[in-house]
């Protein structure tokens, strides 16, 4: 997972994330590759496209 530059810090990802994979970091989601378990919930959830899975 990965987020691009549309994201505008609004929260609602580390809101929706059940294991807490994500945190903002300068106004920008930041995801722990390491916890994700690609439930997909952030993709869901974002209103700008700004999460995308990994190719």
């Amino acid at each position: 997972m990965f987020v691009d530059d549309n994201c505008v810090g609004c929260g609602l990802c580390v809101e929706s994330c059940p294991i807490e994979a994500i945190s903002l970091c300068e106004d920008k989601a930041v995801i722990d590759k390491e916890l994700c378990v690609e439930c997909l919930s952030c993709i869901d959830i974002c209103p700008f496209g700004a999460i995308h899975q990994d190719d």
